[in-house]
């Protein structure tokens, strides 16, 4: 699906646009909100009495505390918040962190690993090396390249007004690289909605393309039902085939409700790969807060749970 902020063409033929709505996500971020909002969905949105998931996001993405965010949503941080409540052994290995390109020692990183970065937004920010020792200089340095542009990226997250990108300190990590041993191209993302601590659904995605921008996916109930009414389906995300119930699937509900225990709202990533469980990340503003993948049936459902009343108040600022 060509969307302006993240398709290489988009950004370049629309960047006065852009640049506008990023001012607007500075200086009016409710005006920003409101406008993305009748783009994406040709309705307003309401924010005084918010009702499906999506409303109920962007409500607190404005007048929340969204501090605790900015921690957990942070790629590297969030490793200490997983370690706390006793779930280190779900952790990819972690081969190094760095703040600063001059920093990185290829020769200390084993042949395979994933560099990420810890404040990516969903926008190409993971580089897999397969094989440093088959690198040649030259594509060393366009990796170098990369990562330094990712360290000096500024304004993330504020196209879709998502505050706790704001306070992350940027930096590069290199963790273990997950490989599946089955017939799929890429790892299984399950992705499990959880509210109040509690799982809902998991949309799996998998079959991702090299740049992660298409995959197939489906939606399914915790007894692995699958609701294909659920989710809305596009050329770039098709419907996916039925896949076989993983059969650590009450484990991987279990470790869901373990983290997001405490959020009125959070989606848990999860990776299950040769039956073993890794944790992929914690997101708290799923496409912003615009989903258009899902049906209004299921973001009216997983919305109606929630109270914005639990979320934490805005912290007041002091003069």
């Amino acid at each position: 699906m060509f969307h302006p902020t993240t398709s290489k063409s988009g950004r370049i033929l629309f960047y006065p646009l852009i640049l506008i709505c990023k001012w607007m996500g500075k200086c009016s971020p409710v005006t920003l909100i409101r406008l993305r909002y009748f783009f994406t969905f040709r309705r307003c949105v309401d924010l005084k009495n918010p009702k499906d998931l999506n409303e109920k996001i962007l409500w607190a993405k404005l007048y929340s505390d969204t501090s605790k965010w900015t921690e957990l949503a942070d790629k590297y941080k969030v490793r200490s918040y997983v370690e706390s409540i006793g779930l280190k052994e779900i952790l990819p290995k972690l081969y190094g962190v760095w703040y600063h390109i001059d920093e990185i020692d290829f020769a200390s990183l084993p042949s395979s690993f994933i560099f990420k970065a810890n404040n990516g937004d969903g926008t190409g920010t993971n580089l897999i090396v397969r094989d440093k020792d088959k690198m040649d200089e030259k594509q060393r340095k366009n990796i170098l390249s990369t990562l330094d542009h990712w360290l000096k990226r500024k304004d993330i997250g504020i196209l879709h007004v998502e505050p706790q990108y704001k306070d992350m300190v940027p930096c590069i990590i290199a963790e273990e690289l997950l490989i599946q041993s089955d017939d799929t191209e890429s790892l299984i993302d399950y992705k499990i909605w959880c509210i109040y601590g509690k799982a809902h659904y998991i949309c799996v995605y998998y079959d991702r393309d090299v740049e992660g921008g298409k995959a197939y996916k489906l939606t399914y109930d915790l007894d692995w039902n699958a609701h294909p009414e659920y989710t809305v389906f596009t050329s770039d995300y098709p419907q996916g085939k039925l896949l076989p119930k993983p059969q650590n699937l009450e484990k991987m509900i279990h470790i869901a409700e373990q983290l997001s225990a405490g959020f009125p709202e959070v989606r848990v990533d999860l990776y299950n790969v040769n039956g073993k469980i890794y944790f992929g990340e914690l997101t708290f503003t799923s496409q912003g807060g615009l989903m258009d993948s899902f049906s209004q049936e299921f973001l009216t459902e997983l919305g109606s749970l929630i109270n914005i009343k639990d979320f934490p108040p805005k912290k007041q600022k002091t003069k």
